[in-house]
C-alpha cells in the first residue's frame, strides 16, 4: 500500500424524503387532536363518556407512530464512495443497522432494472447490491449516469504530461 491516500473521486449521498418539516408535524398534530376532541367531546355529551379516553389513547397512538417514522427517516442514510481503489456501498437503516458492500471499481457495472419503478444495481462477479433506494425514478437514473462516468474515469485514468502527449 502506498503512503498517500488517493483522492475522492465519487461521493453521492441520500436519505428518505420527509414529507413534513417541524410545522407541517405541528399543523397535523393539532388538526388530529381538533378531530379527536371534537369527536371524544360530541360522544361525551351523548352520554358515552369512556370514549373520550379511547380518543386520547388513538391520539397518542398516531402522534407517536408519526414520531417514530420521522426519526427512523433521520437515522436512514446510503452512501456511495468511490476512493483508495475501492467503491463503497454504505446503508444505515431506520434501526441503525449498517450494511456495507465494498466493490473493485475496476469490474463494477451499474445497471437499471425495470421499467414502471427501476431498480439501480451495482455489483461485479455476480454479488449486486441495489443502490438509491430513497430515490425517485429520475433521480436514480442520474446516479446511473454518474456512477457509470466516475466509474469509467477510473478505469481509464487520462494523465496531463505533455511529454506523453
Amino acid at each position: 500500500m502506498s503512503d498517500t491516500a488517493q483522492p475522492l473521486l465519487f461521493e453521492a449521498t441520500s436519505r428518505p424524503r420527509q414529507s413534513l418539516n417541524g410545522t407541517g408535524l405541528r399543523v397535523v398534530a393539532a388538526l388530529l387532536a381538533l378531530g379527536f376532541g371534537a369527536s371524544g367531546v360530541m360522544f361525551a355529551l351523548l352520554g358515552a363518556w369512556p370514549v373520550l379516553g379511547f380518543a386520547g389513547v388513538e391520539l397518542v397512538l398516531v402522534l407517536g407512530l408519526f414520531l417514530l417514522h420521522r426519526a427512523q427517516a433521520r437515522r436512514s442514510l446510503e452512501r456511495i464512495c468511490l476512493a483508495d481503489g475501492r467503491l463503497r456501498i454504505r446503508r444505515v437503516d431506520g434501526s441503525g443497522r449498517l450494511h456495507e458492500a465494498v466493490l473493485d471499481p475496476y469490474w463494477a457495472r451499474v445497471r437499471l432494472v425495470g421499467v414502471a419503478s427501476p431498480r439501480l444495481l451495482v455489483g461485479h462477479r455476480g454479488r449486486e447490491s441495489e443502490i438509491g433506494v430513497y430515490l425517485n425514478e429520475e433521480e436514480k437514473r442520474d446516479l446511473a449516469r454518474a456512477l457509470s462516468a466516475a466509474l469509467r474515469r477510473y478505469r481509464e485514468p487520462r494523465f496531463d504530461n505533455p511529454r506523453l502527449g
